[in-house]
């Protein structure tokens, strides 16, 4: 009898800005560490991690935007953005919140690897390796292709006036 195996599950936090004339932008993070580098197109993320069992979701949103920014999640109303299951099989569930930060004030977080391959070499790299606010076409392009659906529902939330 084999155990069942649990869902991968992870949780983020999309932050957005509109105003000055610049329209809606979103704030993404380019996945760091050696599989990344030199990538733009489908390479950055949402701020988001897995969680397990014993952790609400919103509560590991927040520790994730943390934990990768290096910044608390700003403060305000949280909307819903819902869960997409991704292509490795992995669900996210995500929520947008406005607010500001500063790209070049990033201290992400770092995980080891094996890095090259086979070596026996250990070395760090950076959970996100760098961070920017592009608007929703940019975003398109940039964010994993699993991820564009929370930006599509963060627009129709903006346009319903749900947030």
């Amino acid at each position: 009898m084999t155990a069942k195996k649990t869902a991968r599950r992870s949780a983020g936090l999309l932050l957005f800005r509109t105003g000055a004339g610049r329209g809606l932008e979103v704030f993404i993070g380019h996945m760091g560490g050696p599989f990344w580098t030199g990538r733009e197109e489908a390479a950055w993320s949402v701020p988001k991690g897995e969680y397990g069992p014993d952790e609400e979701p919103r509560a590991a949103a927040r520790r994730e935007f943390e934990e990768e920014f290096g910044h608390p999640a700003p403060d305000g109303a949280w909307v819903d953005l819902g869960e997409a299951r991704q292509p490795s099989g992995k669900t996210v569930t995500v929520w947008a919140v406005e607010g500001d930060a500063d790209p070049a004030s990033a201290v992400p977080g770092t995980f080891a690897m094996e890095w090259p391959r086979k070596s026996g070499t250990l070395r760090e790299f950076p959970e996100m390796d760098r961070f920017a606010w592009c608007t929703p076409e940019e975003a398109a392009v940039r964010l994993v292709k699993g991820q564009r659906v929370f930006v599509d529902r963060l627009r129709g939330r903006l346009a319903e006036g749900g947030a």
